[in-house]
């Protein structure tokens, strides 16, 4: 029998009847196969490369989200400049760390799963809606996260209610909770952590929360030998990124590079960095 002339490069009927706004669903219903989580993997635990430390900060008028560029396989180090933060819309940004293929396509489908919603509802998702998309994708991947292919993203943005920059961590069973000030995941994720702690405040400037994020990022760096400082040599800086109510922005080359220089220069007069007061 002859195909009908009219049907030939058209959708089947069921793609184009309305039906729920998360493209997560949709793919699940109709490829399933496609999603991350449904992959059938070899027994035991699979070596990969693994993204490493991802850190956030707000100030008034925004949250600034930031990671280095290292990518390590066991003891090695396998790229040197992979980009760990992504934006997720106008709005919002996801920095990753975990299994480095797996966190990007998660990424992808994550950017796709805000863009449908948008057009199927007319209208984007609250902050706070994005925050618990992302933690249902992260569940999904529970299953390779139990074979050693876990992804543990930092997702941030602009909350257009609150009027203000909020941060979201992760673990690896989509568990979300808000953080306060600042936040850090990855490997070197506790070295940067303690960095933020002693040096964070609540009144910093945009330009002071950007110094702040490459400064925890470096003492990771000092301590973690999977996560990668400044590389002069090769020009591979930080990517940082600012969002406000302007919406998102990546920092280009020739900022981060100043603002990893200057702080490589004066870690030389101060190696372990600037020094918070005692009281």
């Amino acid at each position: 029998m002859e195909a009908n002339p009219r049907s030939i490069g058209r959708l089947p009927a069921s793609f184009l009847t309305p039906g729920s706004s998360s493209f997560m669903d949709f793919l699940a219903s109709h490829s399933p196969d496609l999603l991350p989580g449904n992959r059938k993997l070899p027994e035991g635990i699979v070596e990969a490369p693994h993204g490493t430390t991802i850190v956030a900060a707000t100030f008034p008028g925004g949250v600034v989200l930031a990671g280095d560029r290292r990518a390590t396989m066991g003891n090695m180090i396998a790229q040197r400049d992979i980009e760990k933060v992504f934006p997720a819309d106008e709005y919002s940004a996801v920095g990753i760390a975990g299994t480095a293929g797996l966190a990007v396509e998660m990424v992808k489908l994550f950017q796709l799963e805000l863009e449908h919603f948008e057009k199927v509802e007319g209208a984007t998702l609250s902050l706070e809606g994005k925050a618990n998309r992302l933690s249902t994708m992260i569940r999904g991947n529970l299953g390779m996260a139990m074979q050693g292919l876990a992804v543990v993203p930092l997702f941030a943005g602009w909350d257009e209610g609150k009027e203000k920059g909020r941060i979201f961590s992760y673990d690896v069973t989509g568990g979300r909770s808000e953080e306060h000030g600042f936040a850090a995941t990855g490997s070197g994720s506790i070295f940067a952590r303690g960095s933020m702690k002693k040096l964070y405040r609540a009144d910093l400037t945009e330009e002071q929360a950007t110094t702040l994020v490459v400064q925890a990022l470096y003492d990771a760096a000092d301590d973690d030998s999977a996560t990668g400082g400044p590389d002069l040599a090769r020009r591979i800086f930080p990517i940082v990124t600012v969002i406000t109510e302007e919406g998102f922005r990546r920092l280009s080359e020739a900022e981060s590079s100043e603002l990893a220089r200057s702080i490589t220069e004066r870690r030389l007069e101060q190696p372990d960095g600037p020094r918070a007061a005692l009281l």
